[in-house]
């Protein structure tokens, strides 16, 4: 689980991060990121449609992202907001391809944000 205060929970947070973030994408995820200086560190905030599968798929893929996204905290600076979007297939994937893909993802959309 992801600590509080590194958790997007305000709809309007996710609405805001989507419209004017900059966006990446893989073949199963979407990112949006948002540089915002004010903030003391990163947060994060998931989608998961049920396109991508049922009620135990969602959760699934959900809790994968939540991991992966403990470990970026690790290498991401502070004052920035993601929202990862998972597309349908996210859940077919193993673990090791989802990590890369967000890693790549989120990285991408960081240099993105920062040219």
């Amino acid at each position: 689980m992801l600590a509080r205060e590194n958790r997007l929970i305000k709809a309007d947070d996710f609405r805001t991060t989507m419209k004017t973030g900059r966006k990446a994408g893989s073949d199963h995820l979407v990112i949006y990121l948002k540089r915002d200086e004010a903030l003391p560190q990163a947060r994060f905030g998931f989608v998961v449609a049920k396109t991508v599968g049922g009620a135990v798929k969602r959760n699934l893929v959900k809790r994968r992202m939540r991991e992966i996204a403990r470990e970026l905290l690790k290498e991401l600076g502070s004052g920035f907001t993601i929202v990862v979007r998972a597309l349908p297939g996210a859940a077919e994937v193993d673990w090791e391809q989802l990590r890369n893909e967000l890693r790549s993802a989120v990285f991408t959309a960081v240099k993105k944000a920062q040219a």
